[in-house]
Protein backbone atom coordinates (compact mmCIF):
# COMPACT_ATOMS: atom_id res chain seq x y z
CA UNK A 1 0.00 0.00 0.00
CA UNK A 2 2.84 2.34 1.01
CA UNK A 3 4.55 1.24 -2.74
CA UNK A 4 0.97 2.13 -4.62
CA UNK A 5 0.99 5.79 -2.93
CA UNK A 6 4.43 7.02 -3.76
CA UNK A 7 4.17 5.42 -6.88
CA UNK A 8 1.25 8.08 -7.37
CA UNK A 9 2.94 10.60 -5.74
CA UNK A 10 6.12 10.50 -8.20
CA UNK A 11 3.70 10.50 -11.43
CA UNK A 12 1.09 12.89 -11.00
CA UNK A 13 -0.29 12.51 -14.51
CA UNK A 14 -0.58 14.50 -17.71
CA UNK A 15 0.05 18.08 -17.25
CA UNK A 16 -2.40 20.70 -18.28
CA UNK A 17 -1.04 24.36 -19.67
CA UNK A 18 -3.12 27.37 -20.23
CA UNK A 19 -2.45 30.54 -22.15
CA UNK A 20 -3.13 33.91 -20.94
CA UNK A 21 -4.47 36.13 -23.24
CA UNK A 22 -3.63 39.70 -22.63
CA UNK A 23 -6.78 42.39 -22.95
CA UNK A 24 -6.62 44.42 -25.44
CA UNK A 25 -5.54 48.32 -24.77
CA UNK A 26 -8.69 50.67 -25.86
CA UNK A 27 -7.00 53.37 -27.85
CA UNK A 28 -7.24 56.62 -26.63
CA UNK A 29 -5.14 58.60 -29.79
CA UNK A 30 -7.62 61.42 -30.91
CA UNK A 31 -7.91 61.48 -34.61
CA UNK A 32 -5.78 64.05 -36.26
CA UNK A 33 -9.30 66.50 -37.87
CA UNK A 34 -10.57 67.17 -34.27
CA UNK A 35 -7.89 69.87 -34.03
CA UNK A 36 -9.98 71.43 -36.85
CA UNK A 37 -13.06 71.05 -35.06
CA UNK A 38 -14.18 73.70 -32.66
CA UNK A 39 -16.08 72.03 -29.84
CA UNK A 40 -19.86 72.91 -28.41
CA UNK A 41 -19.89 75.00 -32.09
CA UNK A 42 -22.44 75.07 -34.61
CA UNK A 43 -23.05 71.77 -36.56
CA UNK A 44 -23.65 73.89 -39.76
CA UNK A 45 -20.32 75.65 -39.09
CA UNK A 46 -18.12 72.89 -39.02
CA UNK A 47 -15.26 72.48 -41.46
CA UNK A 48 -15.82 69.91 -44.00
CA UNK A 49 -13.01 67.58 -41.97
CA UNK A 50 -15.15 67.14 -39.45
CA UNK A 51 -18.62 65.78 -40.92
CA UNK A 52 -19.57 62.91 -43.68
CA UNK A 53 -22.03 63.73 -45.65
CA UNK A 54 -24.63 61.90 -48.72
CA UNK A 55 -23.91 63.67 -51.39
CA UNK A 56 -25.58 63.36 -54.47
CA UNK A 57 -23.75 64.45 -57.75
CA UNK A 58 -26.76 64.21 -60.07
CA UNK A 59 -27.70 68.03 -58.86
CA UNK A 60 -28.47 71.02 -61.32
CA UNK A 61 -24.76 72.51 -61.02
CA UNK A 62 -25.21 75.84 -59.52
CA UNK A 63 -28.32 75.17 -57.89
CA UNK A 64 -28.93 75.32 -54.57
CA UNK A 65 -28.62 71.82 -52.83
CA UNK A 66 -29.47 70.22 -49.10
CA UNK A 67 -27.11 67.09 -48.12
CA UNK A 68 -27.90 64.73 -44.83
CA UNK A 69 -24.58 64.89 -42.42
CA UNK A 70 -23.16 63.35 -39.55
CA UNK A 71 -20.23 64.16 -37.83
CA UNK A 72 -17.55 62.38 -36.93
CA UNK A 73 -16.74 60.21 -33.80
CA UNK A 74 -14.88 62.47 -30.96
CA UNK A 75 -16.58 66.15 -32.59
CA UNK A 76 -19.16 67.30 -30.30
CA UNK A 77 -21.43 70.28 -31.55
CA UNK A 78 -24.86 71.46 -31.28
CA UNK A 79 -28.31 72.81 -33.09
CA UNK A 80 -29.74 76.60 -33.20
CA UNK A 81 -31.36 75.53 -29.59
CA UNK A 82 -27.70 74.83 -28.40
CA UNK A 83 -28.63 71.36 -27.86
CA UNK A 84 -26.34 68.57 -28.56
CA UNK A 85 -26.42 67.19 -32.30
CA UNK A 86 -25.00 64.51 -34.00
CA UNK A 87 -26.82 64.17 -37.75
CA UNK A 88 -28.21 67.41 -38.96
CA UNK A 89 -28.66 69.14 -42.98
CA UNK A 90 -26.28 71.45 -44.49
CA UNK A 91 -26.70 73.80 -47.45
CA UNK A 92 -24.90 74.63 -50.26
CA UNK A 93 -24.44 75.02 -53.87
CA UNK A 94 -24.09 72.29 -56.62
CA UNK A 95 -20.68 72.29 -57.86
CA UNK A 96 -17.53 70.81 -57.80
CA UNK A 97 -14.47 71.83 -55.68
CA UNK A 98 -12.39 72.67 -58.88
CA UNK A 99 -14.93 74.91 -60.42
CA UNK A 100 -15.22 76.68 -57.06
CA UNK A 101 -13.84 80.74 -57.12
CA UNK A 102 -10.39 81.32 -56.62
CA UNK A 103 -11.37 82.68 -53.42
CA UNK A 104 -12.52 79.19 -51.87
CA UNK A 105 -9.11 77.59 -52.62
CA UNK A 106 -5.54 78.20 -51.75
CA UNK A 107 -2.63 76.79 -54.23
CA UNK A 108 1.07 76.54 -54.13
CA UNK A 109 2.92 78.53 -55.95
CA UNK A 110 6.06 78.42 -58.43
CA UNK A 111 9.12 80.76 -58.08
CA UNK A 112 10.69 78.91 -60.80
CA UNK A 113 8.54 80.08 -64.16
CA UNK A 114 8.70 83.22 -66.39
CA UNK A 115 5.54 85.75 -65.28
CA UNK A 116 7.35 88.42 -68.19
CA UNK A 117 6.59 86.37 -71.53
CA UNK A 118 4.41 85.74 -74.77
CA UNK A 119 2.57 83.52 -74.63
CA UNK A 120 2.50 83.96 -70.71
CA UNK A 121 3.58 80.46 -68.79
CA UNK A 122 1.59 78.52 -67.05
CA UNK A 123 2.31 76.36 -64.25
CA UNK A 124 1.02 73.33 -62.38
CA UNK A 125 -0.59 73.35 -59.05
CA UNK A 126 -2.25 71.78 -56.20
CA UNK A 127 -4.69 73.48 -54.47
CA UNK A 128 -6.87 72.65 -51.24
CA UNK A 129 -10.44 73.99 -50.79
CA UNK A 130 -10.80 76.26 -47.69
CA UNK A 131 -11.78 74.51 -44.06
CA UNK A 132 -15.11 76.73 -44.13
CA UNK A 133 -16.18 76.12 -47.73
CA UNK A 134 -18.21 72.83 -48.66
CA UNK A 135 -18.37 71.34 -52.06
CA UNK A 136 -18.40 67.86 -53.80
CA UNK A 137 -15.76 65.49 -55.04
CA UNK A 138 -12.18 66.06 -54.13
CA UNK A 139 -11.24 68.86 -51.84
CA UNK A 140 -7.09 68.51 -52.91
CA UNK A 141 -7.06 68.93 -56.85
CA UNK A 142 -4.30 69.69 -59.81
CA UNK A 143 -4.76 73.13 -61.76
CA UNK A 144 -3.03 75.20 -64.43
CA UNK A 145 -2.17 78.69 -63.17
CA UNK A 146 -0.52 81.74 -64.46
CA UNK A 147 2.94 82.69 -63.15
CA UNK A 148 2.12 85.21 -60.33
CA UNK A 149 4.92 85.90 -58.06
CA UNK A 150 7.35 88.82 -56.92
CA UNK A 151 10.86 88.90 -56.25
CA UNK A 152 10.30 92.50 -54.76
CA UNK A 153 11.02 94.82 -57.49
CA UNK A 154 9.04 98.00 -58.11
CA UNK A 155 8.23 99.53 -61.37
CA UNK A 156 8.24 102.99 -60.17
CA UNK A 157 12.12 102.77 -59.28
CA UNK A 158 12.80 100.67 -62.31
CA UNK A 159 11.09 103.84 -64.11
CA UNK A 160 12.70 106.30 -62.35
CA UNK A 161 16.34 104.97 -62.49
CA UNK A 162 15.51 104.50 -66.57
CA UNK A 163 14.55 108.37 -66.95
CA UNK A 164 17.58 109.35 -64.89
CA UNK A 165 20.32 107.04 -64.82
CA UNK A 166 19.26 105.12 -67.55
CA UNK A 167 22.49 106.25 -69.60
CA UNK A 168 24.66 104.17 -67.17
CA UNK A 169 22.47 101.24 -67.27
CA UNK A 170 21.25 101.85 -63.48
CA UNK A 171 17.78 100.76 -64.54
CA UNK A 172 19.10 97.17 -65.83
CA UNK A 173 21.50 96.60 -62.92
CA UNK A 174 18.26 97.56 -60.51
CA UNK A 175 16.76 94.28 -62.57
CA UNK A 176 19.25 92.17 -62.60
CA UNK A 177 19.98 92.49 -66.21
CA UNK A 178 23.42 92.90 -65.38
CA UNK A 179 24.87 92.40 -68.85
CA UNK A 180 22.60 95.12 -70.74
CA UNK A 181 23.73 96.99 -67.96
CA UNK A 182 27.39 96.61 -68.77
CA UNK A 183 26.02 97.16 -72.71
CA UNK A 184 24.50 100.45 -71.62
CA UNK A 185 27.95 101.84 -69.60
CA UNK A 186 30.05 101.27 -71.80
CA UNK A 187 28.03 102.51 -74.96
CA UNK A 188 26.71 105.50 -72.79
CA UNK A 189 23.14 104.46 -72.84
CA UNK A 190 23.75 103.54 -76.88
CA UNK A 191 24.16 107.29 -77.37
CA UNK A 192 20.99 107.78 -75.74
CA UNK A 193 18.70 106.03 -78.32
CA UNK A 194 19.26 102.48 -75.95
CA UNK A 195 18.16 104.56 -72.74
CA UNK A 196 14.90 106.14 -74.93
CA UNK A 197 13.51 102.44 -75.53
CA UNK A 198 14.56 101.25 -72.43
CA UNK A 199 12.06 103.91 -70.44
CA UNK A 200 9.43 102.70 -73.27
CA UNK A 201 9.78 98.98 -72.78
CA UNK A 202 10.06 99.71 -69.02
CA UNK A 203 7.34 101.88 -69.06
CA UNK A 204 4.53 99.84 -70.58
CA UNK A 205 6.06 96.72 -67.94
CA UNK A 206 7.57 95.39 -71.64
CA UNK A 207 10.98 94.73 -70.01
CA UNK A 208 10.98 93.56 -66.08
CA UNK A 209 12.91 91.90 -63.64
CA UNK A 210 15.91 88.83 -64.63
CA UNK A 211 14.57 85.90 -62.39
CA UNK A 212 11.00 86.58 -64.04
CA UNK A 213 9.03 87.60 -61.32
CA UNK A 214 6.48 90.76 -61.68
CA UNK A 215 6.47 94.06 -60.43
CA UNK A 216 5.14 95.35 -56.85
Amino acid sequence: QSQALAQSIKDPGPTRTFTVVPRAAESTEIPPYVMKCPSNGLCSRLPADCIDCTTNFSCIYGKPVTFDCAVKPSVTCVDQDFKSQKNFIINMTCRFCWQLPETDYECTNSTSCMTVSCPRQRYPANCTVRDHVHCLGNRTFPKMLYCNWTGGYKWSTALALSITLGGFGADRFYLGQWREGLGKLFSFGGLGIWTLIDVLLIGVGYVGPADGSLYI
